[in-house]
Parts: structure tokens; sequence; C-alpha cells
């Protein structure tokens, strides 16, 4: 089956063969962690769920480039995206500040990418620990899921060289406040020469997406993927397209973010002049990015649609100061950000009620 290509025909495929599966396999692990023992956890595990539905919907419609496969590609989207957003919840409104801890959790995502590796003690040092076997059982997912891809083993050890990056961001983004400035920008000047010039805080921001990793995965599944493309995969969406993903998370979640003391990238901007200067660069730099990809006009759609979905979401819609600065990126995005934009306000509420 082709990859669509146009805007009405991604939306269609979504609508029809993209968001019914994410939803089934969703309720699967909603009923998972209604059965967690630890109280903590369990509140987390289902937070994640009905809070970041989104996230999941959004990643798995790079299903879409599987072909035959798109049942086992969006299984371990979601599986993927689900253990992403669950240890990002337990961080976030962390018991500790422990970067041990963190480093822990972490390894479940890295061990999510590889067939064959041992599941851990992930919770060892936190004090919350009986979570059913929920986080190994998403570990475990994903690994049977892409040890069934024809040619995964090509691109494992780009999955991973993504996974590290966005491990090392979620331990140092979660340390005590006081620390975390400082190793963030010691973490960026170790990496600086291997990147594309930018600031420390947007070098944080483009390893925390996971789109690189669910890209790379979906064109694993076809048979005649070629191990020469993945540099090609991977280079066109690390840094770029990555860092504008989570440069508009964080965009959104500006207001939620002061209020409970979380760190937020976008707060280090000189002003918001510099912001969206600054995400219109990165909006630039991504589609340069995505040409040199093979199905080009697919990736193009999809950069496009996630900058309309985050834009459509009701947070920008109560904050009047957001509103009119996603205006203008909104237009930077053309008549397909326009038609996302559109689509993704009404599906929304559609789902409200």
């Amino acid at each position: 089956m082709k990859v669509p290509t146009k805007s009405w025909t991604l939306m269609y495929r979504i609508y029809k063969q993209v968001i019914p599966r994410v939803h089934a396999y969703l309720e699967e692990w909603k009923a998972f962690a209604l059965r967690i023992p630890d109280e903590e956890l369990r509140k987390q595990a289902l937070l994640s769920i009905e809070t970041k539905t989104f996230h999941c919907e959004g990643g798995a419609v790079y299903g879409l480039l599987a072909g035959e496969k798109i049942d086992d590609v969006i299984r371990f989207i979601v599986a993927y995206q689900t253990i992403s957003d669950y240890l990002d919840n337990l961080c976030d409104r962390s018991t500790s500040m422990d970067p041990y801890d963190f480093r822990a959790l972490h390894e479940s995502m890295t061990h999510a990418l590889t067939p064959g590796a041992p599941t851990e003690d992930y919770y060892r040092f936190r004090a919350e620990q009986e979570d059913g076997g929920y986080l190994q059982s998403l570990v475990q997912t994903c690994q049977n899921t892409v040890s069934a891809l024809p040619n995964y083993e090509s691109v494992r050890k780009a999955n991973l060289e993504l996974a590290s990056y966005y491990a090392d961001l979620q331990v140092y983004k979660h340390i005590h406040p006081d620390k975390r400035v400082s190793k963030l920008k010691a973490w960026f000047e170790s990496n600086k020469e291997h990147i594309s010039p930018m600031r420390w805080y947007e070098f944080g921001a483009c390893t925390g997406s996971t789109l690189g990793i669910f890209c790379l995965t979906a064109y694993a599944a076809n048979e005649d993927f070629s191990p020469s493309s993945v540099d090609v995969i991977k280079n066109g969406y690390f840094p770029w397209v990555q860092g504008l993903h989570i440069l508009m998370d964080y965009f959104i979640d500006q207001e939620e973010d002061k209020a409970g003391g979380d760190l937020n990238f976008c707060f280090y901007y000189e002003d918001d002049e510099d912001m969206i200067a600054r995400m219109q660069i990165f909006a630039e730099n991504a589609e340069k990015s995505i040409a040199r990809l093979p199905d080009a006009s697919f990736h193009r759609l999809i950069n496009k649609g996630l900058l309309a979905i985050y834009l459509a979401d009701e947070k920008v819609k109560r904050n009047p100061t957001l509103e009119k600065q996603g205006k203008a990126l909104l237009r930077n995005g053309g008549a397909p950000s326009i038609f996302f934009y559109v689509n993704g306000w009404m599906y929304r509420r559609k789902s409200k009620t």
C-alpha cells in the first residue's frame, strides 16, 4: 500500500487505520495499569495514558510506513511511547530527585529496543516497587514486536543512540533544580561538536523526542529496506525535526510548567520574539532535513501536522499570548498546517464529548 502524500488521504488513513489500533492497544495497557498494586505507580501509569493519548496517536502515524507490518509497528509505538510517558510522569512528580533512580528507570527504554535483553528491576532506587509487571511487560512487548521485523537489526544501533540521548536528558532535567542547568550545559558542551550550531536548551529539546526511533523502526518493517538509508533517516529527524516537535511541546506547556516549577526550555529564550524566531529557524531546517528523506512528501505532511496538532491544543486557546504566537507559527506551516489544525481542533473536541 502506498504511503499517503496528500493531506486528505493522510487524515483519512489516520482515522481509519491508525487511531482505532492505537486506542485498542491503549485500552489493553489501561486494563493492565488498573491492576498495579502500588497506588502511586498505578496513579501515574493511568494518568500517562489518560492525559497523553495524543502522543501515541501522533507517533503511530509512522505505522503507515510499515506496509503489511502496520499492526506490529503500531503495537511497538504505543508500548514504547507509553513507557516514555509513564516514566516522564514518574520523574516529573517523583518522590525522589536521585539521578541513579532516573537512570535505572530509563534502562527500560534501551532494553525495549534490544530483543533478548533481560529485563531488570527498574524501580531498584525508589520506594515504590510493586507495579505487577507493568513496565517489564511494556519492555517485552517492544522486544517481541521489533524482533519480528525483517530489517530491525540494521536500525538497532541508531535507535539506541537516540534512546541514549533521551535517557540522558530525562536524568539531567529531573535532578535537583540547583544542578539541572549546569548538568545540561556540560552535557551540551560534550556533544556540540557532533551537531548543528544551536543553544544548550535547544539541544536538550532535540534529544527529547521519540519520532526518529518510530520512523526508523517503521522502515525496518519493510523487506526491501536498505541499511544504507539508516543514517539518512536518523539525520533527517535528529536534530531539527525532533527539536521542533519538543519545542512545540514545551511551548504549549509553559503556563502549567511555571505553576508546577518544572523545567521548560522555552523559559531560556531572551524574550517571546527570540523564541518565535528560533522556532521558525527550526521549522526551516526541519524542512531542509526532510527533503533528503525517502518518502519526503509524507514526512513533510507529518511535520506540518504535528505543528498543527500542538497549536490546536486547548491550552493555546485559553492563553491569548500563546494563541497569538501560535498563529505566527501556523502561518509559517502553510495550507497543510492549517488543514491539520482544523482537523486536530475538531478531533480533540469530539474526543472530549
